[in-house]
């Protein structure tokens, strides 16, 4: 099993939901965090409990829609001057967004595809681009993309192509690292009851533990695989890795 501890992971929209859980379940294996979120304040609450927790942390702010805000919040990060701070080892692309629910589908504008892929695949892919250079020069990274399990939804185009079209660049970047300890997979989290999934939804957001984790975890053998949390709901993180 991969150790984290002392490791950095950057989690996109970790101040709620998934990308909560996440952050929280990461910061018990001792894995340093830099928190994204819209606003800096958004990730007060996370923030002081992942320090709680004994782990170093902060926090940074990006609109994902706004790519020269991604830019900033890069340079920011790869700017730190302790050590390590700059360093980003573990990837999770967890923020993203669904546009709207068009029971008209006929009528979609198409800012519902624009607006989707810039936060939900393009945002995702410039920072892939600009942070797995640097883990291949090290020696190690984990990159984990959400992805989501929809279909048969053209009430939610924008979105599910969106989320399709991240699945394709994220297999095909996979390909590029094979045999080095770099790994890149998709995580498919299920329809949880967050902002993004609403009061309706199947799953709890704690029921993604451990298994939107595991890509951070996983070795070379599993690069470019799609993990299903739901599949390992009330496992152990050795539960769940024994599994895959």
């Amino acid at each position: 099993m991969t150790n984290v501890k002392g490791k950095w992971a950057l989690i996109t929209g970790a101040s709620r939901g998934l990308g909560e859980q996440v952050a929280l379940f990461m910061a018990k294996q001792g894995c340093n965090l830099i928190l994204h979120s819209r606003d800096v304040n958004h990730a007060e609450k996370i923030l002081n409990e992942v320090l709680a927790l004994g782990v170093e942390a902060y926090s940074i702010g990006a609109e994902l829609s706004d790519l020269n805000q991604v830019e900033a919040m890069l340079d920011e990060i790869c700017s730190k001057s302790r050590p390590n701070e700059g360093v980003v080892d573990i990837l999770f692309n967890n923020a993203g967004v669904q546009i709207a629910y068009r029971t008209e589908y006929f009528t979609t504008p198409a800012e519902d595809f624009t607006k989707s892929f810039i936060i939900n695949t393009t945002s995702p892919a410039m920072i892939c681009y600009r942070l797995l250079p640097k883990m291949l020069e090290r020696g190690f990274g984990r990159i984990i993309n959400t992805t989501s399990g929809i279909k048969d939804e053209p009430q939610q185009a924008g979105y599910s192509a969106s989320k399709a079209a991240l699945d394709k660049f994220t297999t095909d970047l996979s390909t590029v690292v094979k045999d080095k300890d770099v790994v890149i997979t998709l995580l498919d989290p299920g329809w949880c009851r967050t902002d993004l999934g609403g009061p309706n939804a199947f799953h709890a957001p704690e029921s993604v533990i451990p298994g939107a984790a595991l890509g951070a975890f996983a070795d070379s053998r599993q690069n470019g695989k799609l993990f299903h949390a739901q599949d390992y709901t009330g496992l152990t993180l050795e539960e769940a890795l024994a599994k895959i």
